[in-house]
């Protein structure tokens, strides 16, 4: 069995990109490949067949690899709930709530839990490729780390650094690194890749062979914008911040809730060329051309139905209903949408009620036990198909017939007018759903199944790191774990 580890110099640097494509390439191989992310950040997630919740970045990457997504595949999932406080999910499950300075102090607890699943993975498995979190050059939470050198150290995973030089010192980052962390860390990084290189690559010959000289570790390839990766589903919002317009001539526009969730569901709209897809920032008004407005999932209702009204939003949305235009929540926009949010354990917070927005005749209570779960249905009023999958806590009761109706017989969600609601992500998937509610904007879908354009990206991606990567010397590190 082999195995590597890449981290970066950074968030956002491309590593879990890179894990899916190389899980792809060496899968292509014909090789059993196994991704794995020791602990990961993020909102947006997925669920595994046996009920569990893990990072979408990592079911994508089991998609690669041609295999289905385990809870083993990301042990420890960390869900902001807060700017200081988050959910914490252990092997798929919910452990509990923890601030962030309290789980600082316990995330080494976690180390077993890691070692667990990660042992698992091993069995039957040629490669194991792991992504890090963050950056190992953030000594202050070293201590206890599960995510990086932690975790490399613990298992015996050699280290292959990535630095981001589209946003430039990507120099003074990688050799940065090789200066602040210790010297028993730095001993398990055997190699870099330079990441997102624009132009002619000549040009960074001097400085990748200073890089060499000055960490001492040989490079593996400079690795160019991949144009490609842009049809994969993005794990981290900060991707939303920099997100440009889609052109179209209708609008849909999605709301960038605090804690939003799961905005992947809207990737199929980017490629729709009758789309313009916006994603409206806090402080913004609602485009009064958009022709649908999505109230997006959320890992804090309460909270962010109130960051809704504090943006205005609500008052954008009411002038939108009046002139006859479509709104659509998911899931933390269903239960807005409703009547009224109840939160009587203090799942979210303060035990309190507020009301919702009043557009739908729901009403939803929030519990400390989670709906996580694949789902397959039609929707009720003209039969389109879709599959998707729901994660949210709490019950909503619905005084009206269902907007979906799931193959088991049970409906979900509800109508009045243009305004809908629903808990099921995914749900734009699937050309048939996608073309009913692009129908209803007057628009023409484009028919492509989201699931094969992805699976595409992912040969592509395959392709070009087969070309740029040094594969042969990257299997040789991955040999030498433990």
């Amino acid at each position: 069995m082999a195995a590597v580890m890449l981290q970066g110099t950074g968030s956002d640097v491309g590593k879990s990109v890179l894990v899916a494509g190389l899980c792809r390439l060496f899968a292509n191989r014909g090789m059993t490949v196994r991704p794995f992310k020791p602990q990961n950040m993020s909102n947006n997630a997925a669920v595994t067949a046996d009920g569990g919740e893990i990072g979408r970045a990592q079911a994508l990457q089991a998609l690669a690899c041609r295999t289905p997504p385990t809870t083993d595949m990301n042990p420890v999932l960390i869900k902001p709930q807060s700017d200081t406080g988050a959910q914490i999910i252990v092997h798929g499950r919910v452990m509990g709530n923890l601030a962030a300075r309290e789980y600082q102090g316990r995330k080494g607890e976690l180390l077993g839990a890691v070692l667990e699943s990660y042992a698992r993975l091993r069995l039957g498995a040629d490669l194991v490729i792991v992504e890090g979190a963050g950056s190992p050059a953030e000594i202050n939470l070293r201590a206890g780390d599960i995510a990086n050198m932690g975790f490399a150290r613990a298992a015996g995973v050699p280290v292959v650094l990535v630095g981001d030089i589209d946003r430039g010192g990507v120099i003074a980052s990688i050799v940065g690194t090789r200066v602040v962390i210790e010297p028993e860390d730095a001993a398990m990084i055997r190699g870099f890749l330079i990441n997102k290189f624009r132009g002619d690559v000549r040009l960074f010959d001097d400085g990748y062979a200073e890089i060499a000289r000055r960490s001492g570790w040989p490079g593996l390839g400079v690795v160019p914008w991949i144009a490609a990766a842009r049809a994969l589903p993005a794990e981290d919002g900060v991707v939303l911040e920099t997100a440009g317009e889609t052109q179209g001539a209708v609008t849909i526009a999605v709301l960038m809730l605090s804690r939003i969730a799961n905005f992947d569901d809207f990737d199929p709209f980017v490629h729709e060329p009758g789309v313009r897809l916006v994603f409206v920032p806090p402080g913004q008004a609602v485009p009064v051309e958009a022709a649908l407005i999505v109230i997006p999932g959320t890992k804090s209702t309460i909270a962010d139905l109130a960051f809704l009204r504090a943006q205005g939003w609500d008052v954008d949305i009411a002038g939108h209903v009046r002139r006859g235009g479509h709104v659509l929540g998911i899931c933390g926009g269903y239960q807005m949408l409703g009547t009224s949010v109840a939160d009587p354990d203090g799942v979210e917070g303060p035990v309190e009620t507020v009301a919702g927005l009043g557009y739908l005749p729901v009403e939803t209570v929030l519990t400390g036990d989670k709906r996580v779960s694949a789902v397959v249905g039609v929707s009720v009023a003209d039969g389109a198909g879709f599959a998707g999958y729901e994660i949210h806590s709490g019950r909503t009761v619905a005084a009206a017939a269902p907007l979906l109706r799931f193959s088991d017989g049970s409906g979900d969600g509800c109508s009045v007018g243009r305004v809908a609601g629903c808990y099921v992500h995914g749900l734009f998937n699937a050309p048939a759903q996608r073309a009913a509610w692009l129908g209803r904007l007057g628009v023409l879908s484009d028919g492509v199944d989201q699931g094969a354009r992805v699976d595409a990206a992912l040969d592509a991606l395959a392709a070009a790191l087969d070309e740029h990567v040094d594969t042969g010397a990257l299997m040789d590190i991955a040999r030498t774990a433990t």
